[in-house]
């Protein structure tokens, strides 16, 4: 950034939401895959273990079946990859976790243990964008294994069992690619079409936004699918137009305002037709035309995309990362929760350390959000909990089926709000220790009380006093990059002679920096302790950034220029 950046003031502590956190949205449009994976993943070995009369080892299968939760937005492609990590990850978790049990009893040595684990698996799962649920099962898991009675010759057993269930997870998870392999890939187009309508009817800076996000995901999502095919093809296009479609609606929608490059507006209703279309199991719609696609750039990405994703990796780690500091919050604030549960007299104050690691999101603000969410859901999920322990306590049969279906419920609600996810998460959890031996209720449920309060309150106050300066120092790197990237798509267009993949790699280059730059914004504006942000620059960037990608289109017969007369 030059010397002459001017920077906006901002206070340095913001007004914190109290409703808004708790609203619901509508469900995501594929929360039922998630929900099945994980009940057909647990199912299978809790049946097992039923028949071999072996329920309490369900904690170290469980392990492993979890992990049908991860990877559901990717291509299967792709997901067999990273699915398979998560089960090997996991895997060397538990190891840890298992060894640290059988070697110590010292409650004090492993709550700093967890609090190491925890952080770790916080900072990979962000450095790898692995997406959601993110290091909380990890957390979860390894946490609840440290203070499991063990002994050292038990851990290989142990761990076998959580590979085997995890090798069912990954079958699992990877086994619909056999009945529909683009489903992923549809799923992704059908969104950005549908983003794509919302900012036509409803044209602002956060649709605009979520539109570009969504065409962004589609991308990838093609292009890391592996070879093309007649479907992928066909959703290449609908992508180009999701993308095209926004191009020419004003990113500032106050009165008097007007597009930079006059174009003709496409009709939403078009768009969630074919998002519609593009969803259900019939052939992908087709278009009229037929524009640029995505061809040239995953021929120059090919045998790429691994090196990619170590470059991505070690970005996320490396000193300056801006991932870092979020690490330390959760390393702190982890610690401090188990340190003050053990203090408080708590026997196995695992659950303080995973409420606290579940709270740490970009900034201080969203954080402060999860506090509110998983405090308010955890203190319903014990009453339930309450309600339904005298009905798994008449069976194994019972007890497996209630831990299926809340497992089944968290899933389905969680994408509605996090806080109502967590209302079907908490009994689960503490149905699970069931299978070791029965506990008195209103132990479980006062230690599990005292935790959830522990967790939130000592969590949100280290993401209060754990800085993350390095916020801002991303948006100045993510606004440097947008105008580089603008700049190059400006020099391409004033070529004599323009090469197609040329322009259109320098679209796309510049449409990827200022999805970026939108969420570098975001990210910092929510956080605490920090200089002020340049945000008329983001703005005026955005601005001239959306204009030529425009002319780009234009170039590229993307996008067909309104008639000086008005006519069409």
């Amino acid at each position: 950034m030059s010397d002459t950046t001017t920077w906006s003031r901002q206070p340095s502590v913001r007004r914190l939401p109290l409703a808004a956190p708790l609203r619901l949205a509508r469900p995501s449009d594929m929360w039922f895959k998630p929900a099945l994976s994980v009940v057909v993943a647990t199912a299978v070995p809790d049946l097992v273990l039923l028949a071999l009369d072996r329920l309490d080892l369900v904690m170290y299968t469980m392990a492993g079946s979890l992990c049908a939760l991860y990877g559901h937005n990717l291509p299967y492609a792709r997901r067999a990859r990273a699915v398979a990590g998560v089960v090997v990850s996991m895997v060397i978790g538990m190891a840890i976790s298992l060894v640290a049990a059988s070697l110590t009893g010292s409650a004090t040595v492993l709550i700093a243990v967890g609090a190491v684990l925890a952080a770790g698996q916080k900072t990979l799962c962000d450095a790898t964008r692995i997406g959601p649920p993110g290091p909380v099962i990890f957390t979860f898991v390894t946490s609840a294994a440290l203070f499991a009675p063990q002994r050292l010759g038990q851990v290989p057993g142990h761990l076998a069992l959580t590979l085997a269930a995890g090798a069912i997870a990954w079958l699992v998870a990877v086994g619909p690619a056999l009945l529909r392999r683009e489903g992923p890939e549809r799923r992704a187009t059908a969104r950005a079409l549908d983003a794509a309508a919302a900012h036509l009817a409803d044209p602002g800076p956060r649709t605009r936004h979520a539109a570009a996000a969504a065409v962004h995901a589609a991308r990838q999502s093609l292009l890391a699918a592996g070879r093309p095919t007649p479907t992928r093809r066909a959703l290449e296009r609908l992508v180009v137009h999701a993308e095209t479609a926004t191009l020419g609606v004003p990113l500032d929608t106050s009165p008097g305002a007007s597009p930079a490059v006059p174009v003709l507006a496409p009709d939403p209703d078009r768009l969630r037709a074919w998002a519609r279309r593009t969803r259900a199991r019939g052939p992908v719609p087709g278009t009229s035309d037929e524009p640029f696609g995505i061809a040239s750039e995953r021929a120059a990405r090919r045998g790429t995309s691994r090196r990619e994703a170590r470059r991505t990796l070690l970005r996320g780690l490396a000193p300056g990362s801006p991932l870092l500091p979020i690490g330390v919050r959760t390393l702190v604030g982890c610690a401090l929760a188990g340190y003050v549960s053990q203090a408080a007299g708590v026997g196995r104050p695992y659950w303080a350390i995973v409420t606290a690691a579940s709270l740490y999101q970009a900034n201080v603000t969203l954080s402060w959000n999860r506090a509110l969410q998983r405090t308010l859901g955890n203190l319903i999920g014990v009453l339930v909990f309450a309600a339904v322990l005298p009905v798994s306590r008449t069976g194994p049969l019972a007890l497996i089926g209630c831990c299926l279906f809340f497992g089944f419920a968290a899933e389905a609600l969680i994408t509605r709000n996090y806080w109502l996810g967590s209302v079907a998460v908490t009994p689960m959890a503490l149905l699970v220790l069931e299978f070791g031996g029965t506990h008195p209720a209103g132990e479980l449920i006062g230690d599990r009380v005292l935790d959830t309060v522990i967790g939130a309150g000592t969590g949100l106050l280290a993401a209060v006093l754990v800085t993350n300066r390095r916020a801002a120092g991303r948006l100045e790197k993510a606004l440097a990059a947008t105008e580089l990237a603008r700049a190059r798509a400006v020099s391409t267009l004033a070529a004599p002679q323009t090469d197609p993949a040329a322009l259109d790699a320098a679209r796309r280059g510049l449409a990827g920096a200022l999805v970026e730059l939108r969420d570098a914004e975001d990210t910092a504006a929510g956080e605490w302790w920090q200089r002020a942000l340049p945000r008329e620059q983001v703005l005026a960037a955005e601005r001239a950034g959306h204009r030529t990608l425009a002319a780009t289109a234009i170039r590229q017969g993307l996008l067909a220029p309104a008639p000086e007369n008005g006519a069409v």
